[in-house]
């Protein structure tokens, strides 16, 4: 067992909820992991941008402190939810504490409050780091959850710029109409807002108005007692698994515009790994995969065959530690290991 002097504190800093563990870098596994509402907008949506911003950064302070029991960690590291800046600064933070607000130096901050070294940064980023613990070559990792986000891992890093722009997909413009979905970040007809979790809701919502008997005689129609207000996302996840062509139809819709993206990718710079992860995609399970290869192969990934694409997509792993793992691993890269006692 690894010594308190040798694990790294790690968070992972969501719109709901703050995760905060230990890991261990010789073994790359997680200890005593806890999970807490974030003390955001999610609790308090009233609230304004800097109270909440104050809130979330002491509530990290004092998990951080309970984690250690006092003691300053080794290093810190957080994956947080939001555009991060090569030197910790968050940009934005939509679903932590709103659309708006000054960016704030969350590295900075955590450093000086906490006495160690802090490495913050975006959650997606963290995750792609732990994948790249087990894939052999270049990926691109996908997250479709309430938003989509993207990061593509190449040459042994994540290809972001130093102002944090990069892996933001979510936020391609792939609807141009003027009443196109809203996304949280305020724009219209993002990708984020038509293909993930919240935006096959809706679509799905629309089509049961749209043809009430149809979706009447539907195995999601049962789950939900004929009332599209009551369709919600684990219903349309259940649907689909159980292979209802109503619900199937919604979501094969929404995946098209999801395949488009990855298309681009693809044709732009070369990648031929994408791991898809997140809450809904994750739900769904491996139908989800079947209809995205499916939506890829008709559009044509240039210069791939059908067995080639099916072979590129696969499902990440169904847990809720991601960001966790992937900030340690990215901390254990970058941290030089502890001398050992009685060294020469």
């Amino acid at each position: 067992m690894a010594s308190e002097e040798e694990v790294f504190t790690v968070l992972d800093v969501g719109g709901t909820t703050l995760r905060v563990g230990g890991y261990d870098p010789a073994t790359g596994t997680l200890s005593g992991v806890r999970r807490v509402p974030v003390d955001g907008m999610h609790r308090d949506p009233g609230a304004p941008v800097p109270v909440l911003q104050r809130r979330v950064v002491d509530q990290i302070v004092r998990e951080v402190g309970e984690h250690t029991g006092g003691r300053a960690p080794r290093a810190l590291g957080v994956a947080f939810a939001g555009p991060i800046t090569a030197g910790g600064l968050v940009l934005a933070a939509p679903t932590v504490w709103g659309r708006r607000g000054e960016p704030l130096p969350l590295g900075e901050l955590l450093t000086g409050r906490t006495g160690a070294p802090a490495v913050v940064v975006n959650d997606l980023t963290a995750a792609a780091w732990r994948y790249a613990a087990t894939e052999p070559g270049d990926f691109c990792l996908l997250t479709v959850s309430s938003g989509i986000g993207n990061k593509v891992f190449r040459g042994g890093e994540v290809l972001i710029d130093a102002d944090g722009h990069g892996g933001e997909l979510g936020h391609w413009v792939c609807d141009v109409s003027p009443d196109a979905p809203l996304c949280d970040c305020g724009g219209r007809g993002h990708l984020g807002a038509v293909a993930s979790g919240r935006g096959v809701l809706a679509a799905t919502r629309r089509a049961a108005l749209a043809d009430p008997a149809g979706f009447r005689r539907s195995r999601l129609g049962a789950l939900c007692s004929g009332r599209a207000e009551e369709i919600g996302n684990r219903a349309i996840a259940r649907a689909v698994r159980e292979g209802d062509a109503f619900a199937t139809e919604v979501l094969r819709g929404t995946l098209a515009r999801l395949a488009q993206a990855i298309t681009a990718v693809f044709t732009s710079i070369g990648v031929c790994r994408y791991i898809v992860m997140g809450g809904f995609a994750l739900a769904v399970g491996e139908p989800y995969r079947r209809l995205l290869v499916a939506e890829l192969v008709r559009l044509g990934c240039f210069g791939l065959d059908a067995g080639q694409v099916d072979a590129m997509v696969s499902l990440g792993v169904a847990d809720d530690d991601h960001g966790l793992i992937g900030v340690g691993r990215l901390l254990a890269e970058r941290m030089p290991a502890p001398s050992s006692q009685g060294a020469p």
